[in-house]
């Protein structure tokens, strides 16, 4: 019999600029002021909070985010992909089981223990996903995407860390049991899993509405969740600094100067009747790392070369890593109508190339 008790919810893993407590506010706002909406995209989704609030209205939605770590918790907590409960579960059980003592150490223990997480919790991750990996041409995909999560979840709350894997607390890190919990994964017949670069996908992906939420700031997610992308990768690189990162990869665009032009590209070129873009007000950041790639002038300027915008807000606690003041913290919602003649006129030709 599978226990359905104590998993771990999409919303409970730990991640920088995460929707939950803004979703009921957003699509309250999308269902106000839209219309005969079918199909959803959620091309930057992150943690899926917002995929996951579409997946319950919509017919058809599209969830695209590049981060490998990102990717495996949509295929777990979405796909409709078969996969058998009891088997998951039960090896969920037999990896509960394991003693730390009995281990070797690992690419992961010799690399994050003692660090990021206490010594015997990392041989038992790099047990675990080793072990993964041998099984996974035994598990249908939603089977290892299901166990892979809920590796992941579990361990999220035990990192030595702020929430991130920027760096890691001085402090050495608490020891604890180890207990893998599964992830309540879900399946809806209606969901597209996507791993690319927004700006080429919205080239070939049509949908009614299309919600976007760009990181804008320096913070690259592939840096700030290389664990994570390592684990889940398991190419096992080298690493490197105090924080312990692989060679860069995954980077994006707009974490750069080229933010602005990078967000022209994507209006110019995205399929959708209304565009819902999210936006938050960290440019008055003292932090470098936080000051916003994407000014908010600038925002509201391509949205109307669109169609008809509306604007709303929302007072908002942010994620704040100690060296950022935020007097009045706001999140902004924006809700075009999208008018196709409109915006051809107003974008140069060669960026609708």
């Amino acid at each position: 019999m599978v226990d359905k008790k104590n998993r771990f919810s999409l919303e409970s893993r730990r991640y920088i600029g995460c929707k939950t407590k803004l979703v009921d506010w957003m699509f309250g706002l999308i269902s106000e002021h839209t219309h005969d909406i079918h199909s959803f995209c959620d091309i930057f989704a992150g943690t899926g909070v917002v995929a996951h609030r579409a997946l319950q209205q919509y017919e058809r939605v599209v969830v695209n985010d590049f981060l490998y770590s990102n990717n495996i918790m949509y295929r777990a907590f979405f796909a409709p992909t078969e996969w058998d409960e009891e088997r998951v579960q039960s090896i969920i059980h037999e990896f509960n089981d394991i003693a730390p003592s009995k281990l070797r150490e690992n690419y992961f223990s010799k690399n994050f223990g003692g660090k990021y997480f206490h010594q015997d919790t990392a041989k038992i991750v790099g047990y675990v996903r080793e072990r993964l990996k041998e099984m996974q041409p035994t598990l249908t995909d939603k089977e290892y995407a299901v166990l892979m999560a809920s590796l992941i979840y579990s361990i999220d709350r035990h990192a030595n860390t702020m929430g991130h894997f920027d760096a890691y607390h001085h402090k050495a890190p608490v020891a604890h049991p180890f207990q893998m919990r599964m992830v309540e994964a879900e399946s809806f017949p209606g969901v597209e899993i996507h791993q690319q670069d927004a700006n080429q996908l919205a080239r070939t992906v049509n949908v009614d509405l299309t919600y976007l939420d760009p990181p804008y700031n320096s913070r690259q997610y592939s840096r700030f969740y290389h664990v994570y992308e390592n684990l889940v990768q398991w190419k096992k690189p080298p690493l490197y600094g105090t924080a312990l990162k692989p060679k860069e990869e995954n980077m994006s665009d707009y974490c750069r100067n080229a933010a602005f032009s990078t967000f022209t590209d994507l209006m110019s070129h995205i399929h959708s009747r209304y565009l819902v873009v999210s936006y938050n007000n960290t440019y008055h950041s003292k932090s470098s790392s936080s000051e916003n790639k994407i000014k908010l002038e600038q925002l509201e300027e391509v949205l109307s070369k669109c169609g008809e915008t509306k604007v709303f807000n929302h007072e908002f606690k942010a994620f704040n890593s100690g060296k950022t003041e935020f007097d009045d913290h706001r999140e902004y919602l924006f809700i075009t109508e999208v008018d196709n003649e409109k915006r051809n006129r107003s974008f140069p030709a060669v960026l609708r190339g």
